[in-house]
């Protein structure tokens, strides 16, 4: 058990609460509502995890790492459904950090594990 402990519990009941009580947006894509999910979910549970890898080493039990990635995988289905998508999702909270590491943005790393929105979509956009 790590320090964590009651933050990952916190980020996993979070997910877990957003995903059953998902309501799809009236019209697609819910950029406000995935960014938010970006942001407030994949983004805190990396940075959880990122927190405790540098420093002091936090060694992560295996309910801890099972958490985190649940939650990670909750936030990655919902933001995808904020673009009419559904998907599951089995990514490990590491290759996730490592992606955000190399790339330095969390929406192009979760676009490019998704694929949502599609590449060619938001090229369309920007």
């Amino acid at each position: 058990m790590s320090e964590y402990r009651d933050r990952i519990a916190s980020l996993a009941e979070r997910a877990r609460n957003e995903r059953e009580s998902f309501d799809a947006p009236d019209t697609f894509p819910d950029e406000e509502r995935s960014v938010s999910y970006l942001r407030e979910g994949v983004g805190d549970v990396v940075s959880v995890y990122i927190d405790g890898r540098t420093g002091e080493f936090a060694r992560f039990d295996a309910d801890e790492m099972e958490r985190m990635e649940r939650a990670l995988n909750d936030w990655l289905a919902l933001y995808a459904r904020c673009y009419g998508r559904e998907i599951e999702t089995e990514f490990t909270v590491r290759e996730v950090a490592e992606l955000v590491i190399q790339t330095h943005d969390l929406r192009d790393t979760v676009q490019l594990l998704t694929r949502v929105p599609d590449p060619e979509t938001r090229r369309a956009r920007r």
